[in-house]
């Protein structure tokens, strides 16, 4: 039988594979996903015993034709007028799921910021910022990472800016 290695004994995915190989310090924190729950995000923070405001959604937008990460927190939605113009676009709409998947390697409910198979522009909610570390998800459903949100804006090149919305 093969040994595992460390990030495959911690549930390795290209999320943790990126931490691990940046020197990043980081916690995984994994729980059983249940498909019937309305909200993968707030799922999540109530498995963990998380506040909302600390556990970060990933979504992906088309801002003026490019596709765009956008981190916010799972208690509140994304304005996608703020994002648009945190990346100096016009126009942001929510980008069509399986686009989304296939761009990025991940699930929907599992998209992670980091790990992606195509690097997208970022931008991480400022109120990130107010937290020592903040939860995001780490390549699938039932698996968060969590991490500085200093360190997860250096590892993605994310802009921070006013993108959420209460």
């Amino acid at each position: 039988m093969a040994k595992k290695s460390k990030n495959q004994q911690q549930g390795g995915t290209p999320a943790t594979v990126a931490l691990t190989s940046a020197g990043v310090p980081y916690t995984i924190h994994s729980y059983d996903h249940d498909p019937s729950h309305p909200s993968y995000g707030e799922e999540a923070a109530e498995a963990m015993g998380v506040s909302p405001d600390r556990v970060f959604k990933t979504l992906v937008a088309d801002v003026d034709g490019a596709l765009t990460v956008a981190v916010v927190p799972v208690a509140g939605s994304l304005d996608l007028k703020a994002l648009a113009s945190a990346v100096g676009g016009k126009r942001a709409a929510m980008a069509d799921p399986s686009l989304a998947e296939r761009t990025t390697g991940y699930v929907r409910g599992g998209i992670s910021p980091l790990g992606q198979r195509k690097k997208l522009r970022t931008v991480l909610d400022a109120s990130a910022a107010a937290h020592s570390t903040i939860c995001i998800s780490a390549g699938r459903r039932g698996l968060e990472v969590e991490l500085s949100p200093d360190d997860l804006a250096r590892l993605t090149a994310a802009v921070m800016a006013p993108i959420g919305r209460a």
